[in-house]
């Protein structure tokens, strides 16, 4: 039997690549003669860079930044033999780099991944691609685009502070992009604008720590600095607040909308560099996951191609995650033939997601043995 392994990573707790590898030792455990094929995936979140370098090889190279606080912090380009860099934003952005108290949209900060940018450019790179996912940020990109050259300064012509909430005040710009022409991609599959109730502040500020109140100041503030970059910065597109994708990363997608770059699908593009297509065809199941398989998984994320292209092609498809929320039919509708929650393993309640968050590795091998128990022609009796 032929079993691909194509799991998201388990955010907070373990990489894509520690996922497929502590399902398949489970697996082998109980049918060790099957073939395994281990394609871990990433959309533009974090370990988006680490699943390139894993499928495409070239050069990692380090690079010191900030982190969404301005501390310093450590981050990497992965740069390939097509003078493509790739970048993640979740390096010098992410949630995770903050503890619960520090989470403050109105004042974190976008400018490390200006600084991971404009390293790749140094480097002579002709195309930049940024993993756009798992920001604490809410400064449309303000902080970025400082790092690579154009500052936002208030009434008097001084520069602005770190955040979003200083953007309320914003009146203009100073200075030009430092690109030297490059090709920007930014890789997202959230097709959130930057503004309005769909936008960057509504949806995604307080899943960063804003209450209403914050919400709506940064709104308010983000569509200021919009018109500014209409207004100031050449080449900016017209309706910058409405285009898709304008809201990743706390609206840093617009803010490389503004640079003239574009968006692309961050799932499509790690999938063709994996391989996906030609490892789907050659399996007889499908097993993929992440951390929370709830209502968001089907509407975008790695889950939702995974098992929409095993449909396709008749497979099953199971789904491991941390926890299970969505509903069977909507799952079986999406391709999904059967969903496991390390929550329900290890008991259910508050012990069962202790041991979740303590014991992930645990969890998944038990469960990547008892999926060859279930699945797998070669298993032992």
């Amino acid at each position: 039997m032929r079993v691909l392994l194509c799991p998201d990573k388990f955010a907070g707790t373990l990489s894509a690549p520690e996922v497929a590898t502590a399902v398949a030792a489970g697996w082998r455990e109980i049918a060790e003669r099957d073939e395994l094929l281990i394609r871990p995936l990433a959309d533009g979140g974090p370990g988006f860079v680490d699943v390139l370098a894993d499928a495409l090889g070239g050069h990692r190279v380090a690079v010191p930044i900030v982190d969404p606080l301005g501390r310093p912090a450590a981050g990497e380009i992965l740069l390939t033999a097509d003078g493509t860099a790739y970048v993640e934003s979740a390096q010098a952005c992410g949630l995770h780099l903050l503890a619960p108290p520090e989470r403050d949209p109105k004042a974190t900060t976008s400018f490390g991944l200006g600084l991971l940018i404009a390293a790749a450019v140094e480097r002579g790179a002709g195309r930049v691609v940024v993993g756009l996912g798992g920001s604490a940020t809410n400064d449309a990109g303000a902080g970025m685009l400082t790092a690579l050259g154009v500052t936002p300064l208030d009434e008097a012509g001084l520069a602005l502070p770190y955040g979003g909430a200083a953007l309320a005040a914003v009146a203009g710009l100073d200075g030009a992009p430092r690109l030297r022409g490059v090709d920007l991609v930014a890789a997202t599959d959230v097709d959130n604008p930057l503004l309005g109730l769909h936008g960057a502040s509504n949806v995604f500020g307080p899943q960063k720590g804003a209450d209403r109140a914050d919400v709506l100041l940064l709104d308010s503030a983000l569509e200021r600095f919009a018109m500014v970059l209409e207004r100031d910065l050449p080449g900016c597109p017209a309706s910058l607040g409405a285009l898709p994708g304008g809201g990743a990363a706390g609206g840093t997608g617009a803010a490389i909308l503004a640079l003239g770059g574009r968006c692309e699908s961050g799932i499509g593009l790690v999938t063709r560099a994996i391989g996906l297509d030609a490892a789907l065809d050659a399996v007889d199941l499908v097993i993929t996951g992440e951390g929370s398989f709830d209502h968001q998984s089907l509407r975008g994320k790695v889950v939702a191609g995974v098992a929409g292209a095993a449909r396709d092609r008749g497979l099953p498809c199971v789904v491991l995650a941390g926890q299970v929320s969505t509903g069977r039919r909507e799952a079986a509708a999406a391709g999904v033939t059967d969903a496991y929650s390390l929550v329900e393993h290890f008991g259910g309640d508050e012990r069962g997601l202790a041991e979740a968050l303590s014991r992930p590795a645990d969890g998944l091998r038990e469960l990547g043995a008892r999926l060859a128990g279930q699945w797998s022609r070669a298993r032992r009796v």
